[in-house]
């Protein structure tokens, strides 16, 4: 068997016994095999650039470079609900050197959205840690007569089926179909690639609303291009004080919070999914973290694999709920 062949399969698979150092004539006997991480690592984002998961992504990435001297390479690759990037890292090799950032819409929502998933979040996946947590801003143009959620609520009882919310992703969809089956409204879902998609036609004036991240959203409000009207969280979102929850605005028991959280493929080694963890948590712990992250109102929520693998499970659980309540059907 060609060695590099032979090393290649025992990365993949993770669990074969171990090769004997006459298999390995580039590692001198007696010698343990060079430390994780000897090349770049690559951070797989199904989001587009500008995404919260993509600087999310770019603010690990930097440090864990720092950390291990190694150089990380972002690589985005959007659309189809995280479906393109789930598959590209899957046919990668699972030695931990190609990760992903994964989200409550690729590890737990898509379960629920969709009649046929091409991957297991769960079996396919190894958890690392997880990274952040936090609610959506709801944004409308500018030139909507309204001020507050009620208004919204009320411009859309009179013009049934005819006003629209874009999405692009699990969170931002999940933010217009659960106001719209407990406000009791009647409005459209337009699904977008990503969410920078929905906000372009928002500020183009072909869609009425988004539910977004606050980073993708807030830039916009600040530049008078729209209009926060609410936040899906439980309380009001640190550093967005004056923007009140939409529960607080008469829609009783509204919460939609999205996080995202870090995956190697499933058969990595467990030696290197507890090195990756332990370069990542130190840097989601620290107060460079908790203060960038904080700015835009998301909560680290770093984490020991088990830990990430017990919260997923329960992800998974809350959004299958959510969906069946919201009436929402799979695609």
């Amino acid at each position: 068997m060609n060695p590099t062949a032979s090393r290649r399969r025992t990365l993949v698979t993770g669990g074969l016994a171990a090769m004997s150092v006459a298999a390995l004539p580039s590692i001198a006997r007696g010698q343990a095999p060079t430390a994780y991480p000897n090349k770049p690592v690559r951070f797989v984002v199904p989001f587009g650039a500008g995404t919260t998961t993509d600087l999310a992504a770019r603010f690990i990435a930097q440090r864990f470079t720092e950390a291990t001297k190694q150089t990380v390479v972002v690589d985005n690759k959007p659309g189809a609900n995280g479906f393109i990037a789930l598959q590209f890292v899957l046919q990668q090799p699972a030695d931990g050197y190609t990760v992903v950032v994964g989200t409550n819409t690729t590890h737990a929502a898509n379960l629920a959205l969709f009649k046929k998933v091409p991957y297991d979040p769960v079996k396919d996946f190894a958890p690392v840690t997880g990274i952040i947590i936090g609610g959506v801003v709801l944004g409308v143009r500018p030139d909507m007569p309204v001020k507050n959620v009620q208004e919204l609520i009320a411009l859309a009882k009179k013009n049934p089926g005819k006003m629209t919310f874009g999405s692009g992703n699990s969170s931002s969809r999940a933010g217009g179909e659960v106001m719209r089956d407990l406000a009791g409204i009647d409005i459209v879902h337009v699904p977008y690639k990503t969410l920078p998609g929905a906000i372009t036609d928002v500020l183009g004036g072909q869609i009425d609303m988004v539910f977004g991240d606050a980073p993708a959203i807030m830039p916009h409000v600040r530049a008078g291009k729209l209009k926060a009207l609410g936040v899906s969280t439980r309380v009001r979102m640190t550093g967005y004080e004056d923007i009140p929850t939409i529960a607080e605005q008469g829609v009783a028991g509204y919460e939609v919070s999205g996080w995202l959280a870090m995956f190697a493929p499933a058969g990595t080694p467990q030696d290197v999914v507890a090195k990756i963890n332990s370069v990542v948590v130190p840097i989601m712990k620290s107060d460079e973290a908790l203060k960038y992250f904080g700015q835009n109102a998301w909560r680290p929520i770093p984490g020991t694999p088990a830990e990430l693998a017990a919260f997923q499970r329960g992800e998974i659980e809350r959004w299958a709920r959510l969906v069946k309540n919201a009436g929402i059907e799979p695609e």
